[in-house]
């Protein structure tokens, strides 16, 4: 019991002390934000209880930071969220995927008419007479 005073003193030091920080420099009140830090360190129990009377944001001030817009249930605005859209249901995606496939098809055309007219080469010339002791080849 003797140490319970100490243990409350040392847990509102550090609540304080977290708080203060945490806190955005612009939201502070009174007192610029290391002049806070340096109360509540210096001046354990006064220092925090002023740093919770006078120097805290208001809770008007205080609001939540999120990507999306906050709404009355802003609370459990899982709903309220922007979703990614899916890959099949992005246009931007879905046209370059659609130009990465004519980009192919022509490549693979390309490809497809020269090996066509390398074979047709091959086939024009003839092949040299073979000689008559040699094995014959086959096809």
């Amino acid at each position: 019991m003797r140490y319970l005073p100490y243990l409350i003193e040392l847990a509102l030091l550090v609540y304080c002390l977290i708080d203060c920080i945490q806190t955005d420099s612009s939201l502070v009140r009174n007192l610029p934000k290391p002049l806070w830090v340096l109360l509540i360190v210096v001046v354990p129990i006064v220092g925090a209880i002023a740093w919770l009377v006078a120097g805290r944001p208001e809770r008007s001030a205080r609001s939540r930071h999120v990507p999306w817009p906050s709404t009355a249930t802003a609370g459990f605005p899982e709903y309220e969220r922007p979703r990614p859209v899916a890959p099949d249901d992005d246009p931007e995606f879905l046209a370059s995927v659609r130009r990465s496939d004519e980009k192919h098809e022509r490549m693979l055309r390309d490809w497809e008419a020269d090996l066509r007219a390398r074979e047709q080469q091959l086939g024009d010339t003839a092949p040299p007479p073979e000689h008559p002791d040699a094995p014959p080849t086959r096809p």
